[in-house]
C-alpha cells in the first residue's frame, strides 16, 4: 500500500513538473492510421536543451501543431542549457511511460546512457541536432553543410576573396560542429580569408553574452569586416556589439536560422546583419514529431532525416516586403514545408 501510494505521489509530482494533466486530453484516433494512432492519446515527450531564442519557440510551436494533428499528448520539458537538468527530464519522461522522446539538442556525453535506458524500456527516441551515435535513434537535422556553404558563398559574393573575419563558435554541439567543418574547408580554399578573432558562448542570455565577447573582439581587431555567426542568437550578439562599438557600417554579419525578430533586425536601416540561411523552425519541430510518430507506429522514418535550408538576404526581405516568418513562408514555398518523415496517414500540421 505504501509503495502504491509512493508511486502515485511520484507520478503526480512528475505531471505537475511539466504543467500537464495526467489524463490524456488528446483528440480521438485518426481514421486509417496504424496503432496506436487509430485510438489517439499517445504520450510523447519533447526534451529541450536549448530553450533560449525565437528559433526554439517556433520549433516548439511546430512540434505542438503536428502533435495536435496526430492526437498526441505532447509533454514539453525545458532544459535551459543545463545538461544535468536535461538528463533528469529524460528520466522523468521514462518514468511517466511515454511512447517516445524527442531530444532537442544537448551534450552527447551526458545523454547517451539515459537515452539507452529509454530504449531498453521500449521507448522510441528521436534526436534533433544532437548526435547520440546510436543506430536506434534517428537524427533530424538541418542540412548544416548546405547551410554554411550558402552563407559563405554569399560572403565571398559580397566581400570578395580577401577579408578579415570574426567567427562565433562553441564546440560540442552537432549542428555547430558540422558548420565548423565547412568553415575550416572554406578557409583552406580561400587563403585570402583570415580568421582574426574567435569567440562564443551558450550561457543563458546567449545574445548578450556573445555581445560582451564580440565588443572586446571588435576593439582588439578593428580590421574585422565579416562575422560568420552560424546561429541567430550569435548574430544578435554580434549585431548588439557592433551597435555598441559603432562599427556596424564596416561589418557584414552572416548567420543561420530565422525568426520574425531576426527579420526585423536584418531589415533595420544600417544593420550589419545582411544574410541568413535557414530552415523553418516550425517545420523542423513538426518533422521531429512525425519521425517519433512513425517509430511508435512501427514504421521507419530513416536514420538521417535532413531538411534543406534557404538563403535569405536583406535584399530578398526588402524586395518582397517581408516582415514576418509567415510572410517569408508565403513568398518562399521551399521554406514553408518539408516532405521529410511524411506519410499519407499523418495529417498536415497546418503551419
Amino acid at each position: 500500500m505504501k509503495t502504491t501510494l509512493k508511486k502515485l505521489i511520484h507520478t503526480l509530482v512528475l505531471a505537475a513538473a511539466i504543467g500537464a494533466p495526467l489524463a490524456s486530453h488528446a483528440a480521438g484516433g485518426i481514421a486509417n492510421a496504424p496503432a496506436p494512432f487509430d485510438h489517439g492519446g499517445v504520450k510523447i515527450a519533447l526534451v529541450n536543451y536549448l530553450s533560449t531564442g525565437d528559433f526554439f519557440q517556433a520549433y516548439e510551436a511546430g512540434a505542438q501543431k503536428q502533435a495536435k494533428a496526430l492526437g498526441i499528448d505532447l509533454r514539453i520539458y525545458e532544459g535551459r542549457q543545463d545538461a544535468s537538468q536535461q538528463r533528469d527530464q529524460i528520466q522523468q519522461a521514462i518514468d511517466l511511460g511515454v511512447a517516445a522522446i524527442v531530444v532537442n539538442h544537448g551534450l552527447p556525453e551526458s545523454l547517451k546512457d539515459v537515452v539507452q535506458q529509454a530504449l531498453d524500456k521500449g521507448i522510441k527516441v528521436v534526436a534533433f541536432d544532437v548526435d547520440l551515435a546510436n543506430p536506434k535513434v534517428p537524427q533530424v537535422e538541418q542540412s548544416d553543410h548546405d547551410l554554411a556553404s550558402l552563407l559563405l558563398d554569399q560572403a565571398v559574393k559580397d566581400n570578395g576573396e580577401t577579408f578579415s573575419a570574426a567567427y562565433v563558435y562553441v564546440p560540442g554541439f552537432a549542428p555547430l560542429d558540422r558548420r565548423d567543418q565547412v568553415w575550416q574547408s572554406f578557409k583552406q580554399a580561400h587563403p585570402g580569408v583570415k580568421e582574426v578573432a574567435r569567440f562564443g558562448t551558450v550561457d543563458n542570455q546567449i545574445a548578450q553574452s556573445v555581445a560582451n565577447e564580440a565588443s572586446a573582439a571588435y576593439r582588439a581587431h578593428p580590421d574585422v569586416r565579416v562575422v560568420f555567426a552560424p546561429y541567430d542568437e550569435f548574430a544578435r550578439g554580434a549585431k548588439l556589439a557592433a551597435d555598441e562599438v559603432g562599427n556596424a557600417s564596416k561589418l557584414r554579419i552572416y548567420s543561420a536560422d530565422i525568426s520574425t525578430a531576426d527579420i526585423e533586425a536584418i531589415r533595420t536601416p544600417g544593420s550589419p546583419w545582411v544574410a541568413t540561411a535557414a530552415t523553418n523552425p516550425a517545420v523542423v519541430g513538426a518533422v521531429s514529431v512525425r519521425a517519433a510518430a512513425l517509430l511508435v507506429a512501427g514504421q521507419d522514418p530513416g536514420h538521417h532525416i535532413e531538411i534543406k535550408p534557404t538563403l535569405i538576404t536583406r535584399d530578398d526581405l526588402v524586395k518582397n516586403d517581408i516582415h514576418t516568418v509567415s510572410e517569408l513562408g508565403a513568398k518562399f514555398q521551399a521554406f514553408r514545408k518539408s516532405d521529410a518523415a511524411q506519410v499519407a496517414w499523418i495529417p498536415d500540421a497546418n503551419l
